[in-house]
C-alpha cells in the first residue's frame, strides 16, 4: 500500500478530527457544530474559498492548482449522524444520546479534510478542486437541497467523485461498480383507518390490525408476481404500529417502508402495484387506506469512463490488485446519486478492518482507512487535473 506520505504524515491528527465528530454527532440538516469545524480546519488548511450555508448545513471549498486551467474536479463527503444509540464501547462514542455516528460520515468527512490539507499544501495540477461536504444524506435529500439551491450554477465541476467506507470488504479493497451501482429508494407510509371496538366484541369493529397485517403479506406479491425476475425490486415492511392497550382494538394503524430498485420503470410499477393493492384492501373491508409514496434516493450510475479512471487511481494508493471494477450492485441506497445526475462521476467503496455492519449501534469504523481514503481522493485529483495535459 502507497499511501501518500505526506498524508500519512499527519494521520493521528485525522484519527483524532474523526474521533472528535464521532463524539459529537448530528442528524441532518443539523450539523452545525461539524460543518463549523469544517470550515475552520478548511481555512487553516489555507484553502481559497470557503463557504457555508449551501443547502442548509452544507460547506463548499475551492482550491485552485498551480498550473491554472479551467477544468474542475470536485470531491464529496457526508457528514450526517444517524438516530441510533451508541453501544459501541470505544472511549470517544457518542456524547449526544439517541445519536450515532453508525454510517462511518464522521470518516468521510474527516478523508475530504485530509484530502483539502494534502491538495491546498502542493497544488501539483492544473483547474480547481471543488471540495463538497454534505449534509442530511441519510434519506433527508441533503444532495437534493444543495443542488436545488445552486451547487453546480455557482461551484461548476466536470467530473465528481465521491466514496464509502465498507467493513465487509478486506481492509484496502477499493472497489467501483460501472453503470448502475446503487439501488434508487422510495419511502411509504401507509394508513388504515378503521373502526375500535372492545377486544371482547371484536365484531363491533373493523380492525386495522387484521387488515393491515393481511396488507403486509399481499406486498410481497409485488415482488414475486409482478416484477420481472431480471429486474430486481425489494419491497421491505419497516414500522407497524397499532393499539396501545390489551382490551382494546384500535382505530388505526401504521405501515411503512421502503422500494429499492435499479430499474424506473420497476419503481413505477411497485408505486401503482402498492396503490392497487391499497384500494383493493380498502373496498373488501369498508375502510380507508391512503398511501404516500415518494422517491428519496435515484439509482447511483457510475461513468465507466470515470469508473475506471477511479481505480486507476485508487491502485496507486492500494496497490494494482487491490483495486478493481466490479459487477456487483447494492440495494443499498446513496443520494450522491443526485449529483451524479447532473455531473459525471464516480463512487467507490473502501474496505476496513471493522467487523460490524453499518447502521448497526456497535458499528466501528477502522481508523487506518483515513490516510487511504484521503490519499485516493487527491490521486484522482492529481490524474484527473494532471500539470501540462
Amino acid at each position: 500500500m502507497s499511501v501518500i506520505p505526506k498524508i500519512e504524515e499527519f494521520a493521528a491528527e485525522l484519527t483524532a478530527i474523526r474521533h472528535d465528530f464521532h463524539a459529537h454527532p448530528e442528524l441532518g440538516f443539523e450539523e452545525t457544530r461539524t460543518a463549523g469545524i469544517v470550515a475552520e480546519k478548511l481555512r487553516a488548511y489555507g484553502v481559497d474559498e470557503v463557504h457555508e450555508g449551501i443547502g442548509g448545513t452544507g460547506v463548499v471549498a475551492l482550491i485552485k492548482g498551480e498550473g491554472g486551467g479551467n477544468r474542475r474536479v470536485g470531491l464529496r463527503a457526508d457528514m450526517d449522524a444517524l438516530p441510533i444509540e451508541e453501544a459501541s464501547g470505544v472511549p470517544y462514542a457518542s456524547q449526544n444520546p439517541g445519536r450515532m455516528h453508525a454510517c462511518g460520515h464522521d470518516g468521510h468527512t474527516t478523508m475530504l479534510l485530509g484530502a483539502a490539507r494534502y491538495l491546498a499544501e502542493t497544488r501539483d495540477f492544473d483547474g480547481t478542486v471543488v471540495l463538497i461536504f454534505q449534509p442530511a444524506e441519510e434519506g433527508l435529500g441533503g444532495a437534493r437541497r444543495m443542488i436545488a439551491e445552486g451547487l453546480f450554477e455557482k461551484f461548476p465541476c466536470d467530473e465528481i467523485y465521491g466514496m464509502h467506507n465498507d467493513p465487509n470488504a478486506e481492509p484496502g479493497i477499493v472497489t467501483v461498480a460501472p453503470g448502475p451501482a446503487m439501488a434508487g429508494a422510495s419511502f411509504f407510509d401507509i394508513t388504515v383507518k378503521g373502526t375500535g371496538s372492545h377486544a371482547a366484541m371484536p365484531h363491533q369493529s373493523k380492525d386495522p390490525i387484521v387488515i393491515g397485517t393481511a396488507l403486509v403479506q399481499q406486498l410481497q406479491s409485488v415482488v414475486s408476481r409482478n416484477a420481472p425476475p431480471t429486474k430486481p425490486v425489494v419491497i421491505s415492511v419497516t414500522t407497524f404500529h397499532a393499539g396501545a392497550a390489551y382490551n382494546v382494538v384500535p382505530d388505526t394503524a401504521t405501515i411503512s417502508g421502503t422500494i429499492r430498485y435499479f430499474h424506473d420503470e420497476v419503481a413505477e410499477m411497485a408505486h401503482q402495484r402498492i396503490k392497487d393493492l391499497c384500494a383493493g384492501l380498502s373496498q373488501a373491508y369498508g375502510v380507508e387506506i391512503t398511501a404516500d409514496l415518494r422517491n428519496v434516493f435515484d439509482v447511483l450510475m457510475n461513468d465507466p469512463e470515470l469508473s475506471t479512471a477511479y481505480v486507476d487511481a485508487a491502485k496507486e494508493v492500494v496497490g494494482a490488485d487491490m483495486a478493481f471494477e466490479t459487477s456487483d450492485q447494492m440495494t443499498g441506497s446513496e443520494d450522491f446519486a443526485d449529483m451524479l445526475k447532473v455531473v459525471p462521476g464516480a463512487y467507490c467503496r473502501v474496505g476496513h478492518a471493522g467487523s460490524i455492519g453499518l447502521h448497526n449501534p456497535a458499528f466501528v469504523l477502522d481508523d487506518a482507512i483515513l490516510p487511504v481514503g484521503a490519499s485516493i481522493y487527491a490521486r484522482i485529483v492529481e490524474n484527473r487535473l494532471k500539470r501540462g495535459a
